[in-house]
Parts: structure tokens; sequence; C-alpha cells
């Protein structure tokens, strides 16, 4: 359990003119000794949650623990320190100090008292002004005061609510670099609210972003790429720095387009098309490709609709933003559409088309090729020979991805227990590279451009990709709403026919440099490594490269059995059970037709997907005609 762990909170507020819902579902765990700051636009429920903390205002529905046990009220184990200083004019600095330490610390003797309060004066470098009262010092002097008191209690978690926000920028620059010293020392549990990105970067382990309001939640976290012990100067000239604040402004810029757009009415089509203004969600990735290139290159206004990309943080972002309705449609990893079909007694999610195929590569820390690992059997001698008693940690995107699905294959193909002998755990694909750094995971699947990265970097190296263990293989999807696509037919096939000739661009070699720089630009992946798996050729790490033409596939005809293999996986994993009406269900949840449509009357006429034998590179063969002796043949580990 978490030393800090916010469990599906909510907050709502009863108004003079009715209910405001302000959280739902808000769910954060942070460590002992983590600092984590909330960023967001105002109304976002920043203040919200940290008061909830607080026990200021507790969850209405939800809870909050602190080390294990719910907050019910205020305590001395939670100090604030708020944005004004709210010091009592008639009392001086040491006297403000000592009125909180001789509250909480009644049980100290006096002489304990006092030295506790003298420290924290020196603690804050304000033993010149210790005998002035707060209208004698200046704005800066009050708030360390502020910041001394809070400490002072000695409190398990400190809470600040946007602490250096009324001061001039030279003023916070100096208390953000002193409050930076005060925690690296003392390693006391964090949590701000700030609306400054570089102040949430320079102080911070791990940054929550907030949805906007009403209803707010946690819409992503960043790990902070920077080492500490930090130094304002040291930072600013770290090429991480730039690219997280980047992320990071992009991310509120998105954000406040939401909140400008959220009551624009849907746009009548004029060519026949039910509706003509959508909003598609992406995760940056490399084979995010067919949706930038129908944007940037016309297709979608080709085929009579008005699109908005939406860079999504995460699949679990994608998975809420379509079936809450927010897009319009979605890339998804394969499974996720057929997944949902299991959690509900209707069909919620069908995948109209494949959009990509291949693209992926497992990583492993740099660590694992000094210990002598090339190989997957080197791997596993090095898990059996290990005894540092350590369980190692592997990341997957999300439990329905091919990621986690193919990395299993290829644990188990070599004789390693991915339930037993490692663990996998779930992370953004933009937030591998980092954890892997910080040493918060050993490797992980994922696609490019992260594997790249970490390869660059030389933090890393690619022991397999997934062209080792399935070249062919489905990997993202279009994602729909059934009841979306049966009331949108033909902005559906619209939709469809701009992706094919997108895909088709994307799949012509001698587009993929162009490909490449429009992914790669700051509204899309935002990344310098989109070049290596879409070029062709492919770096291992280590001076091993290759030849990798069909890294990434964009247009294929399709093999039902590649969806059957997803299936006898994912119930092989216990993801999901096996159903006796297996075809049924996959009929429902890979639609063909719109796809077979949308190709001829573009003129790409493909055979009709049927359900044929596959066969892998390790050998393991899938007869649809069979697919649960396949399924139980696999499951023992070899």
């Amino acid at each position: 359990m978490a030393f800090l762990e916010i469990q599906n909170a909510g907050k709502i507020f009863t108004t003079g003119t009715g209910v405001y819902e302000a959280l739902r579902g808000v769910n954060l765990q942070i460590a002992e000794g983590e600092f984590v700051s909330l960023i967001g636009h105002s109304g976002c429920g920043k203040s919200t949650v940290l008061n909830m903390v607080a026990g200021l205002g507790l969850a209405t529905s939800g809870r909050i623990l602190l080390e294990g046990k719910p907050i019910t009220g205020p305590g001395p184990d939670r100090m604030v320190a708020f944005q004004n200083h709210s010091l009592l004019p008639w009392l001086t600095v040491r006297q403000n100090i000592a009125l909180a330490v001789n509250a909480v610390h009644d049980q100290l003797s006096e002489s304990e008292r006092t030295a506790l309060v003298e420290e924290h004066i020196a603690l804050v470098q304000l033993q010149a002004a210790a005998d002035k009262k707060p209208q004698q010092i200046s704005g800066g002097m009050r708030q360390r005061v502020g910041l001394a008191r809070a400490l002072a209690t000695r409190p398990k978690v400190l809470l600040l609510d946007e602490p250096f926000g009324a001061l001039d920028a030279l003023t916070r620059g100096r208390l953000q670099e002193q409050l930076l010293k005060i925690w690296e020392a003392h390693r006391i549990t964090v949590v701000m609210v700030t609306h400054d990105v570089e102040e949430a970067l320079l102080l911070s382990d791990r940054i929550v972003m907030m949805s906007n309001g009403p209803a707010a939640k946690v819409a992503d976290t960043m790990t902070v790429e920077l080492p500490r012990p930090r130094e304002r100067l040291v930072v600013i000239n770290n090429p991480n720095y730039y690219r997280q604040r980047n992320e990071l402004l992009y991310y509120l810029s998105q954000a406040k387009k939401q909140t400008a757009t959220k009551t624009v009415p849907v746009v009548k089509a004029g060519s026949g098309l039910e509706k003509a203004a959508l909003t598609l969600g992406f995760v940056p990735l490399s084979d995010c490709a067919p949706l930038v290139i129908a944007q940037e290159k016309g297709f979608f206004i080709k085929h009579g609709l008005t699109v908005t990309l939406s860079r999504e943080p995460s699949w679990k972002a994608i998975l809420a933003g379509v079936l809450e309705d927010r897009l319009d449609g979605a890339q998804m990893v394969a499974g996720m559409p057929l997944a949902e079909a299991f959690k509900r007694e209707s069909v919620p999610l069908i995948s109209a088309m494949t959009l990509s195929r291949n693209g992926n590569a497992i990583t492993l820390s740099r660590r694992f090729w000094e210990e002598g690992v090339r190989t997957r059997a080197d791997f596993k001698r090095y898990l059996t020979e290990d005894r540092s008693g350590k369980r190692h940690t592997l990341g997957i995107v999300h439990p329905t991805s091919m990621h986690n699905l193919l990395l299993r294959h290829w644990l188990a193909g070599g004789g390693i227990d991915p339930d037993r002998d490692v663990n996998l755990v779930v992370i953004p694909p933009p937030q591998m590279v980092a954890n892997l750094q910080a040493g918060n995971i050993d490797g992980y699947c994922v696609g490019e451009p992260w594997n790249t990265r970490a390869v660059q970097e030389g933090i890393g190296f690619v022991p397999v990709t997934d062209l080792d263990l399935w070249p062919g293989h489905p990997e993202k999807v279009l994602g729909l709403k059934e009841s979306w696509a049966a009331r949108y037919p033909q902005t559906q096939l619209a939709l469809v026919k701009a992706l094919v000739e997108a895909c088709l661009f994307c799949e012509d070699r001698a587009n993929r440099a162009e490909v490449s720089r429009l992914i790669g630009a700051k509204a899309y992946v935002n990344s310098e490594y989109t070049a290596q798996g879409l070029s062709g050729s492919y770096d291992y790490g280590f001076g091993r490269t290759a030849q990798l033409p069909d890294f990434n596939v964009f247009f294929a005809p399709t093999n039902r059995t590649e969806q059957l293999w997803v299936l006898t996986q994912m119930a092989r994993w216990e993801l999901l059970p096996f159903p006796p009406h297996w075809r049924e269900v996959l009929d429902r949840v890979y639609r063909e037709d719109v796809f077979q449509q949308a190709c001829t009357e573009l003129g790409h006429k493909l055979p009709a997907a049927s359900y044929q034998p596959l066969v892998l590179p390790d050998g393991s063969r899938l007869d649809p005609a069979d697919p649960l002796t396949f399924m139980q043949t696999a499951s023992a580990v070899a």
C-alpha cells in the first residue's frame, strides 16, 4: 500500500444554484518522501484534492488513506502552507512559529520546543528577522515564515497550495531553490498545487495532470526526468527539461481548447454525412501515422470530415474518452474492443479497421547488458541466478495490448512465467524511458519511438522486436462505439476511406521520410527518434543494427485467425474467458464489411478475410478448427 493513497475519491458541493460535482473517481498513490505536484486549469479540482488530503473538506465518495488509515479530519500529521501566509500580525516571526510548535508538540519540554523553533528559523534563514512582526518584513520573508511554521510541526505530509504564486519572479525563484534544499535534506512527503510548469519540473518527482472540471479526475502523471540534486541553472540546460516542459504546456493548451469548444454544436455535413466534425484520439507513437497523415495530407477533408486530433496521455484515457463520448473514435490497442465486450452484456466497442501492424520491441535496462544478457536464454539465466531477492519489473502499455500479449509470449517461450518470475506493470508509452532511467522498471515492451530513445540515450538495448515473435500481427485499430457506428454509418464509411488512403500513403516507402517528419512534430509525437522504425533501419543498441523494412506496416489483408490468436492469449492469461461462441464475438467486434467497402470504392479491392491456420516463428500453430487445443498447449510455460 502507498504511503498516501487517494482511492476513487469524488467531491460534490451544494451551491445556491444546485449541485456541482468538482471531482469524480480520483485515484493517486504517493510514496513516502515523494514530491508530487498537481497542475491543471482553474476549476480542475487541484485545491479541492489538497483540502481533502488536509482533512479540511472530506471526500463525498471514495476515501483517502495515510499510512493505511482513513483521513477523517485535519491533523498535525498534515500541514498546509497557503499562498497567503496567514501569519498573526501581532506576533513576531519567532512567536508565529512557536505558536504551531507549542500546539503540536506540547509533550516536549520548553527547551526542546525552543530549540525546534530556532532550528526552523535557521532553516529558512530568518535569524536576523526573528523578532520582527509580519508587517516589518517582505512578502518573500513572510512566506518563508509560513513554510517554517508548517515544517516545524514535523508533519508526515506537507501540503503546498501555490505557496509562491503571489511573489515576484526573483523572490519566487529564490524560495523555490530554498524549498528544494530543505526537501532534499529532510525528504518529507510533499503535495503541491501550482500553475507554474517550470516550478513543477524543478521541484517534483512526479507531476499529476488534472482533467477539466466539472467531474475532474487524474488525466495522467509524468515522471520528471531530471537528476537530483537539482539546481536551476543545471536543470534548464538538461534537454529533458524543455521536452517535458513542452509536453506539459501542450497538455494545458489542449485542455484549454477542450474547455473553449465544450459547448460547440455538432456541424451538420452537407455531403450526405450524418456528422462532419469529429474528434479522434491518439497516443504519441510512431504508428499514430495514419491519423496524422489523414489530417496533414487532407484525406479527412477530401472525404467531407473536419477532424480534431486529440493527443491523449495513455490508453486508459483513450478508452475513457470513447466510452464517455468525449472522442468520436480513436487509435486503440488491438485487444481493447474485444476486452470491453466481456465487461458488459452488449458490445460497446468495435474495431472498424486495422491501422498498423508490427512496430514494437522489447527493451531491457543497460545493466542487463553489462551482466552479459543478450538473449531470452541469457535473461532466464540471469533471473535464475540472481540472489538479490528482487522481483524484476517490466512495463507494458495496457493489459489488452499486443505489447502485453507478445511480451508474455516471449517470456513464457523461454521458461519465464510472466505472472510469477517478473512483475508486469502498466505505464503510458511516453513515460517508459523515464521510468527505466529512474530504475522504477527493468525493461518494457512498447512501440516506437520509445525503444529507440532508450537505445540512443544509452540506457537500454533491444534483445528482440515483434518481427521475431509474430511478423504481421495487428497492432493498432480504429476503435469506435458500436452505437456511434450505427448512428453515423455514412460518417463511419467516410472516416474509414480517409484512413485507408492515409494507410496507403504511409505504406509507400517513398513517403516514409515525410511521414516521419510530420508525426515527429510537437503537436503529435514530439520526438526526434521517429525515423528509425519507419526508415527500415533498426538499431538494437551496442552496435547491433539490421534492415527491417517491414518493421512498420500500415496496409495489408486480414487473416481472421489473427484476431482469434488475440482472444486465445487473453483467455490464456485470464484477462477474459474463452467463449464457446467465439466466432460470433469476433465477427461482432472486428468489423470487416465497412473496411472492405471502403477499399472497394477506392479501387483497392482486397480478398475477403477468412480463417486460415496461423504459424508463428517459434513453430506454434493456431488452427481455427481447434483453438482450445492451441490454448491449452500454450498454457504450460515451456
